[in-house]
């Protein structure tokens, strides 16, 4: 027996007696996911090592990932159904939920909580995410749950025991579950045929975990990323749908280790940035190539600082909110998140370094 094989079965044993939190389980997936983009054109036989090692770490909570989770789940303020049915956002997602199923307007809300501000007082700062968790009566039949980030938008959905206990999701064939998991991203998200899906079992085979990622074309980051465990499907939204106003017109107005910098590029490719500013895109792309600053190019037409960046954090928070249920709170909660990274990008200068 390898070393690998006895510290992998060591592992297992020791989960068994662990319950690893929900919270805690999705970052280690996500992070391994991340990882498991970057590392997919290396070699095969290093591929299945890493996910053998880290499909172990996903069932044992370790204080290297847990920190930030665990400080998030300590600051996490409970619900009540009749909270979370006055609440704007909540209210709208449950509206949302019923007519993708709606079996689920007869389930019970059997948990919800708040992670900063208080989404049910409009005199106090919204939250950052709000968590609701809907149950058939009974306390042992299918259960949903749904997060919703400070935009509104359902950024993760979980389905759990919504086949039957003796054939569970992940026991079917790939085609199968496949289905399932586009069946519930079609209904809570919409249309999913522009997208390519990327089917991986993690891990031991015998786990029966499965990744799932919907990118699109021409695409590396995934829009939907799914994961997929005996009868549970979570699903997590990565993406956001382009519109007229954000598609890329230029590109390279900095640059990254010699290629087009996307961050830069998303930012400044603004239709009322040019407008501010009385330029077009290749014009701002000139100027920037000879050293300046976007803030120095603007005030060379006797236009501030803020100004600027007011502009660009509106098509920023507009783009990140479309679609979604917003409070004027959350809107302005938002701008206020994005301000730096837009400080950022318009005081760089392509001889200058980004600050990191």
């Amino acid at each position: 027996m390898t070393i690998e094989h006895k510290i992998r079965e060591h592992l297992h044993k020791e989960a068994e007696t662990i319950e690893c939190p929900l919270a805690i389980s999705k970052r280690i997936e996500q992070s391994y996911s991340q990882y498991l983009q970057r590392k997919r054109s290396e070699i095969t036989m290093k591929k299945r090592l890493i996910g053998g090692i880290v499909a172990a770490a996903i069932l044992i909570p370790t204080a290297a990932f847990a920190a930030p989770t665990l400080i998030e789940m300590l600051t996490r303020t409970p619900m009540t159904a009749e909270q979370v049915e006055a609440d704007e956002v909540g209210k709208a997602t449950l509206e949302k939920l019923y007519s993708a199923f709606p079996e689920t307007k007869s389930f019970e809300i059997i948990d919800a909580s708040h992670l900063g501000g208080d989404p049910t007082d409009s005199t106090k700062k919204q939250a950052i995410q709000t968590s609701i968790v809907l149950q058939e009566k009974g306390g042992t039949g299918k259960k949903i749950s749904l997060n919703i980030g400070t935009t509104g938008k359902i950024d993760n959905v979980i389905q759990e025991n919504w086949e039957p206990k003796e054939k569970p999701v992940s026991s079917l064939t790939d085609q199968e579950i496949k289905a399932k998991v586009d069946y519930l991203i079609d209904k809570m998200y919409g249309n999913i045929e522009k997208y390519e899906v990327f089917m991986e079992p993690m891990g031991d085979p015998n786990q029966k975990t499965f990744m799932l990622d919907y990118t699109e074309k021409g695409s590396k980051k995934p829009f939907y990323q799914v994961f997929v465990k005996d009868n549970r499907i979570d699903v997590t939204l990565h993406g956001s749908e382009p519109t007229h106003s954000n598609l890329i017109k230029v590109e390279g107005f900095f640059s990254t280790d010699g290629k087009p910098d996307q961050t830069a590029d998303n930012f400044l490719n603004d239709e009322k940035l040019f407008s501010l500013l009385k330029m077009s895109p290749t014009e701002l792309k000139q100027e920037l190539a000879k050293g300046k600053s976007v803030v120095e190019v603007a005030a060379s037409k006797n236009i501030s600082k803020q100004q600027v960046i007011d502009v660009i954090a509106k098509t920023q928070a507009e783009r990140e909110v479309e679609g979604a249920v917003v409070s004027k709170k959350q809107m302005e909660e938002l701008l206020k998140a994005v301000e730096p990274k837009v400080l950022q990008v318009i005081e760089h200068k392509t001889e200058t370094p980004w600050n990191k």
